[in-house]
Order: C-alpha cells, then sequence, then structure tokens
C-alpha cells in the first residue's frame, strides 16, 4: 500500500480552491486539475508500506500528542521544474512542530524524513506533455499569486492510501487520528 499523512481542509478552504479552479481551468489546458477530494496538507509521504510496517506505523502515530493547530494558507504558485500549481500554505510554529512529531513517530518503523526543509502545499494542477512549460505560462497569466483564503483550525491529522491512476490520484482514509482540545 502506498501511504501519506496528512491534515484534511475545512470545508471554507475548499469552496474558496474550488472557485479559484473553476475560474482558471480551461478547455484543452494541458493540466491535469485535482479533485476538491484529493486537497490535503501533507505531513510526511510514506511510500509503500508493507503491512508489517503499517502495523508498527498505527500504534506510534495514535501517540503523537498535539493540541488542534491553526492553519492559515498563503497564496498561489508554482513549482516549475515539477510543473506543479499550488496553493501554499504558512509554516506556523504549530504546524512544525506537528510535522516533526509525526516523522520522528514515523522513523521508529523506518520511514525516512525528507531531508529538504518542509514546504507545505495544497497541489491544485499538474502540467502534463511536452507543452507543460507553455501551460503553465498560460496559467501564471491568469492566476496571479495573491490570494486571501479563511483560516480553519486542524481538528485531527489522516493516514492515507493512495491508488494511482492515468487520470490521477484517488485516496481514501486508512486511520484518524484527533487532536487533543485546548
Amino acid at each position: 500500500m502506498r501511504l501519506f499523512i496528512g491534515i484534511p481542509l475545512a470545508a471554507q478552504v475548499v469552496a474558496q480552491l474550488a472557485a479559484i479552479c473553476n475560474r482558471l481551468r480551461a478547455d484543452r489546458d494541458n493540466l491535469r486539475w485535482s479533485t476538491a477530494e484529493s486537497w490535503h496538507i501533507t505531513l510526511q509521504f510514506l511510500g509503500e508500506t508493507s503491512l508489517e510496517r503499517y502495523n508498527c506505523l498505527v500504534p506510534r502515530l495514535r501517540a503523537v500528542k498535539s493540541l488542534r493547530v491553526s492553519v492559515q494558507l498563503a497564496g498561489l504558485d508554482f513549482f516549475d521544474r515539477a510543473g506543479v500549481f499550488f496553493a501554499g500554505v504558512d509554516v506556523s510554529p504549530e504546524l512544525q512542530v506537528l510535522q516533526k512529531r509525526v516523522t520522528d513517530s514515523t522513523a521508529y518503523c523506518g520511514f525516512a524524513p525528507e531531508t529538504r526543509p518542509y514546504h507545505p502545499h495544497v497541489t491544485l494542477a499538474r502540467a502534463k506533455g511536452d507543452r507543460r512549460g507553455h501551460s503553465l505560462r498560460d496559467l501564471k497569466q491568469k492566476a496571479g499569486r495573491e490570494q486571501r483564503f479563511a483560516s480553519f483550525t486542524a481538528e485531527e491529522f489522516l493516514l492515507y492510501e493512495a491508488f494511482l491512476s492515468p487520470s490521477g490520484s484517488r485516496y481514501e482514509v486508512r486511520e484518524r487520528f484527533a487532536f487533543a482540545a485546548a
């Protein structure tokens, strides 16, 4: 099973992102738009995971203690080389601590943390094919970068399983981990 750990988005933020994507999406734009059901903030990508490692992982994640985490999406941006259009996420001290606690807990089961700095974001679209640079340039002209999003308080983090297909990934929630009330 292909797993990752993430924070689900609040309904109000999902509605804001959906409105942006609906405004920007065009026929034959050469972009694969992610679905609202797939939007999340990744805490750690785990990759292919055996049942044995899964059984190690779940109790470790249940032991992660955190108060609810305030989340604020930043603005719209691009990973040009990867061909990704995304909404950034402000890295609050609470989010940084949660991400570190999650990666520390998964290390016990043999999962290595990223070596790059934590850069949370919500992937909205991916450019595909030979004309992906052109597709991103067109999208950048339409999108702009300044956008105000509602903040929200995350009540839980989730363990997701990813199912890959040519039309895009589909995610199913395997486990839920609630935060302590403030």
